[in-house]
């Protein structure tokens, strides 16, 4: 499955870093989330747009995962001549993620 099939999500900036996080739709998915959504992953995903590295937080009280990408936004909003530089389009890259559950 997509992650966006099965998780709510959203994504963030701070300079040059993208902050991600996602939450399962069904607790019960939580096992999987945990097993399946690693920062490896999701380095792997995104490839060269993230240069830096993915840490990957666990808030187990809210069941949900959060990953810090260093490096991910090309310098930052005010440098970066990407057309998107606060990375809100890195939510639909970051959904597109394959998951099994």
């Amino acid at each position: 499955m997509k992650l966006w099939e099965v998780a709510d999500f959203s994504c963030g900036d701070k300079a040059d870093v993208a902050n991600l996080s996602a939450f399962p739709k069904d607790e019960a998915h939580w096992e999987a989330f945990k097993r399946e959504l690693t920062a490896d992953k999701v380095k792997a995903k995104f490839g060269s747009l993230v240069k830096g590295t993915v840490t990957r937080y666990e808030y187990t009280a809210s069941k949900g995962l959060n990953f810090v990408c260093t490096g991910a936004l090309d310098g930052g909003v005010s440098i970066s001549l990407r057309v998107d530089p606060h990375g809100k389009s890195y939510g639909d890259l970051f959904g597109d993620i394959d998951i099994d559950i």
